[in-house]
C-alpha cells in the first residue's frame, strides 16, 4: 500500500475512533442520568406486570442481582437518551461519502425511522400487559407466578425492542423501492410471502412465542406492509 493510500485510510480510522468515543461518552452520560432516576424508570418498566399480577412482587435470587439489574436498565435507557447524539455521529461520519441527492433523503429517512421506532415501542408497551396477562392467566389457579426481576427486565426489554425494530421495516422497503430493487407491483404480488415472513420472524423474535403476542405483532406489521405498497405506488416513479 502506498503512502498516499495509507493516509486517507488512517484518517478515516482516526475519525471513526473519535466518533465512537463521542457516541460512547454520550451513552455514558445518559446512563448516569438514567441511574440517578432508576426508580421512576423501573416503575415504568414493571407497570404492565403490576397491572396483571398486583399481588405478586418481582423477586431477586442473588445478592448482586438487584444492582446488576439497575445497571443494565441504566445502560439501556442511556442509549435511548443518547440516540440522537449517536445518530448524529454516524451521520457526520458517512455524510462526506454521500451525494447531494442522498443527503437530502437522509433527514426524512432518519425521521421516519425514529417515529416508527418510538411508535413500535409504544405499541409494544401496550401489548406487553396483554401478553403478560395471557401468559400468567394460562397458569390458572394451580400455578402461581414467582418471577425474578432480572428475567422480567430481559423479557420486557426484548419485547419492546422487537416491536420497535419491527415497525421500522417499511422504511427499508421504501429505500429498496427508491433504489429500484422492488416496485409496488412486486410488493403487492408478494403479500403471501410477506405474511409468512412476518409470522415466522415474529415467532422467533418474540421472547414468549405465545399466539396472542404473535398476533399483536403480526397485524400492525402487515398493515404497515400494505401502507408501504400504496406509498411506493404513488411516490416512487420508475
Amino acid at each position: 500500500m502506498s503512502e498516499t493510500t495509507a493516509q486517507p485510510v488512517t484518517a478515516h480510522l482516526q475519525e471513526l475512533r473519535a466518533r465512537i468515543i463521542k457516541a460512547g461518552a454520550a451513552v455514558l452520560v445518559g446512563a448516569v442520568v438514567a441511574f440517578i432516576y432508576r426508580g421512576p424508570i423501573f416503575d415504568l418498566i414493571i407497570a404492565p406486570y403490576e397491572h396483571v399480577a398486583a399481588d405478586r412482587a418481582l423477586v431477586f435470587f442473588r445478592p448482586t442481582e438487584a444492582f446488576s439489574l439497575f445497571m443494565r436498565l441504566s445502560l439501556f435507557a442511556g442509549f435511548v437518551f443518547a440516540s440522537p447524539v449517536v445518530l448524529w455521529q454516524l451521520w457526520a461520519f458517512i455524510s462526506p461519502a454521500l451525494s447531494r441527492r442522498e443527503k437530502r433523503l437522509v433527514v426524512p429517512i432518519v425521521l421516519a425511522l425514529t417515529i416508527l421506532f418510538l411508535a413500535g415501542i409504544a405499541f409494544g408497551y401496550w401489548s406487553l400487559e396483554r401478553g403478560l396477562g395471557f401468559l400468567i392467566d394460562f397458569g390458572g389457579d394451580d400455578l402461581a407466578p414467582v418471577i425474578g426481576g432480572d428475567y422480567y427486565l430481559s423479557f420486557a426489554l426484548r419485547f419492546l425492542l422487537v416491536f420497535g425494530i419491527g415497525f421500522e421495516f417499511p422504511v427499508f422497503l421504501y429505500a429498496m423501492a427508491l433504489m429500484g430493487i422492488v416496485g409496488w407491483r412486486r410488493l403487492a404480488s408478494g403479500r403471501r410471502w410477506a405474511v409468512l415472513a412476518i409470522v415466522t420472524v415474529g415467532a422467533v423474535a418474540t421472547p414468549s412465542g405465545d399466539p396472542l403476542t404473535l398476533l399483536l405483532l403480526s397485524i400492525p406489521l402487515y398493515l404497515l406492509y400494505e401502507a408501504t405498497i400504496w406509498i411506493v405506488r404513488f411516490t416512487v416513479r420508475r
